[in-house]
């Protein structure tokens, strides 16, 4: 058990709506990350949840249950804080145990409880040390212990990674995921952090200004986003956005951006013209999604001519940018061994995209056209 679901959930801190109209229902077993900039109201969404906030407007449900006017301690839920609250006075069993401790739980079965959680998180040879002597990863196998120990249907995350180094950051949120996987128990994990969301999670709630801008499968979000928020702030290198004039001339549709045009393929002529309102927009192309044009490409493909200006090297893929005569760079993004060992700075290329790869969108607004 464990889903969630919040009924158009608002909270306002006098003229400031800190979230707005949150409706969604999170399913039971999953792994949801609750992602945005500083600021858009992913901590509070999460303390609502909690109970540590009330919120102004809407309910919080748990397992069909309204639980808005519960306490914490009557929601079967746990929390895992940014800052960790270990006791260095306590042994990590103590630390595990206390909640159980607490709620008069024997002896012998809080021993139970707090071995067999620590085999799952790999901490049973800790058991005795405190914490003070163990790595910034152990720490945190300790406050999910801490959690877990109880059994709840949900466990809440408020940025559990932030202070840890790359490194350990990866490993540990591949560790979560392994945890939550292994006890199914339903996580909610908030961070800014759009890789750790990108790799682990079962759906993204993504935030800003305290509003849903998606919520769903993190590939959703990279293929199929729902504005140009959601397209900026996904995925690494951003998006490529440009201002473009949508032209539906009867021999050849294009959009032109100013400093190149892209051909619109016989097949999506109606696709534009049935959602594309009026001649100005926004386009977007994922940077993964360019590709120099080779003999094999598609003769039907979109394509517009290049100089690369600069390339940046990160070992396990290469970033080019590309001089089209609009007002900032395009960046090409590639693992292709044949493109990294022939392509260099100042050649110039005819770059191909898919045409299921150019998103449209409404210039005031945002929203995706296509």
């Amino acid at each position: 058990m464990g889903e969630i679901q919040l009924y158009d959930l608002t909270k306002e801190y006098g003229n400031l709506t800190a979230v707005d109209s949150i409706d969604i229902t999170i399913p039971e077993g999953s792994y949801t990350m609750i992602l945005g900039p500083s600021g858009c109201g992913k901590s509070t969404t999460l303390r609502m949840i909690a109970g540590l906030e009330t919120p102004t407007m809407g309910d919080v449900s748990i397992d069909g249950e309204i639980v808005t006017d519960l306490p914490p301690r009557k929601r079967d839920l746990s929390m895992v804080f940014q800052n960790l609250a270990l006791w260095d006075h306590k042994t990590v069993r103590e630390n595990i145990a206390f909640g159980l401790k607490m709620n008069d739980v024997p002896k012998d079965e809080r021993t139970k409880h707090v071995e067999r959680i620590a085999e799952i998180l790999q901490i049973e040879d800790k058991l005795d040390q405190s914490p003070a002597a163990l790595s910034g990863g152990q720490q945190q196998r300790v406050a999910l212990g801490r959690s877990l120990v109880h059994e709840p249907d949900v466990i809440l995350l408020d940025e559990p990674l932030s202070s840890l180094d790359a490194k350990l950051r990866i490993e540990m949120r591949t560790e979560l995921a392994r945890i939550q996987q292994r006890i199914g128990t339903t996580f909610v994990h908030v961070t800014h952090n759009q890789e750790d969301a990108m790799s682990i999670a079962d759906e993204i709630l993504l935030l800003n200004d305290g509003r849903v801008q998606q919520f769903g499968d993190p590939i959703d979000l990279f293929e199929d986003p729902n504005n140009e928020f959601v397209a900026d702030f996904i995925g690494t290198p951003s998006m490529n956005l440009l201002d473009a004039t949508y032209v539906d001339d009867e021999v050849q549709p294009h959009l032109d951006t100013g400093g190149f045009q892209l051909a619109i393929p016989e097949p999506y002529h109606e696709i534009y013209r049935e959602n594309i309102p009026s001649p100005d927009v926004h386009i977007g192309m994922r940077p993964n999604k360019l590709r120099p044009a080779s003999n094999g490409s598609a003769p039907e493909m979109p394509s517009f001519d290049a100089s690369v200006s600069m390339v940046e090297t990160f070992g396990d893929a290469n970033w080019y940018y590309l001089d089209a005569g609009t007002e900032e760079d395009l960046i090409m993004k590639t693992a292709d061994e044949d493109v990294i060992k022939s392509v260099s700075p100042n050649d110039d290329l005819t770059i191909t995209v898919s045409p299921d790869a150019i998103h449209v969108f409404d210039p005031e607004q945002g929203e995706a056209y296509t």
